[in-house]
């Protein structure tokens, strides 16, 4: 990790190192945090960060999920995610708010403490490997299920679900492979370990429903977008794992990731190897969230960086 100087915590802009929590807090017990994962970019008119409003939105609605009380308000926070960017000098780099039941009580009711929240950005280039983007990940099935809404609630980004998500990662990367593919109860495609799935079967692009059990990634909204703008036909329609294998494309998307091909599953190579179409999106999606898509300027808020001290 790239670290950077200051660390937003609690209204403070506080030195990287010295930004610490109690051992006893409550979230580092019981996974009671809710979190959100959000890029600034360089455009022509300077840094700025990519979907700021929905990504603050979603992290509201994830707190209220799991009754969580932010004492703040969305205007507070998406402030303190600028003041955060800026006083690191960050004209590209990823942004990690996270709100969580600080210490006082413990034991399993997160109710009776109070709620934190932390907001850290540094420069994070690429989340699955540099050569990920040319050369495309291979994916193993993973015999870990995505959880389920009666289990938890797949639709808040918390720190819980990630326990999940981070079984199939190890899982995968110890059998050889780069990303895991969640599978959930029914046998049907869900998300990868830490990003949304699509596929691409004759000229035809899909990913799975919210009924899956998938997290419904700012990333994956966009590319959704930018699919039905391009003219392709789009469907959000359950995915079986041999579907998998018969794709003509498949790839992830993520706001770590961006948008990534994969190139095998399982030992079976996706179609012919290259993947036409999801270069197609990937240049698109370049193009809105680096400003050079007049279409999409309000999907970015600028940020002015401030000098940062040596």
């Amino acid at each position: 990790m790239i670290e950077s100087r200051w660390i937003w915590l609690d209204a403070k802009l506080v030195l990287w190192n010295e930004a610490k929590v109690p051992f006893l807090t409550h979230a580092l017990h019981y996974g009671t945090g809710v979190f959100e994962g959000i890029r600034c970019f360089k455009t022509p008119k300077g840094p700025a960060v990519f979907r700021l409003q929905e990504h603050v939105a979603r992290l509201f609605e994830s707190a209220k999920i799991y009754l969580m009380k932010i004492p703040y308000t969305p205007a507070d926070v998406a402030d303190a995610i600028k003041k955060t960017v800026s006083a690191n000098g960050l004209e590209e780099c990823y942004i990690r708010p996270l709100a969580y039941y600080t210490y006082g009580e413990m034991g399993l009711n997160p109710l009776p403490n109070n709620v934190g929240l932390g907001i850290a950005a540094w420069r994070w280039d690429s989340y699955l490997g540099e050569k990920a983007e040319k050369t495309g990940v291979r994916c193993q099935v993973s015999s870990w299920r995505r959880v389920h809404p009666s289990t938890m609630p797949p639709q808040a980004k918390s720190t819980a679900n990630y326990a999940n998500g981070a079984l199939a990662k190890i899982e995968a990367l110890k059998a050889g492979y780069d990303e895991a593919i969640m599978l959930n109860v029914e046998s049907l495609v869900s998300e990868a370990s830490a990003e949304n799935i699509f596929r691409v079967k004759d000229g035809v692009v899909s990913t799975p429903p919210a009924s899956a059990g998938v997290l419904r990634g700012v990333t994956r909204d966009t590319i959704i977008r930018l699919v039905r703008e391009s003219g392709l036909q789009f469907h959000r329609s359950d995915i079986s794992r041999e579907e998998l294998y018969t794709s003509d494309e498949l790839f992830l998307t993520g706001t770590a990731a961006g948008i990534t091909p994969v190139r095998e599953v399982d030992g079976r190579m996706i179609g012919g190897g290259e993947w036409p179409i999801t270069e197609r999106l990937r240049k698109a999606y370049d193009d809105v969230t680096h400003g050079r898509n007049p279409k999409y300027t309000d999907w970015l808020s600028p940020v002015t960086l401030q000098a940062v001290a040596s």
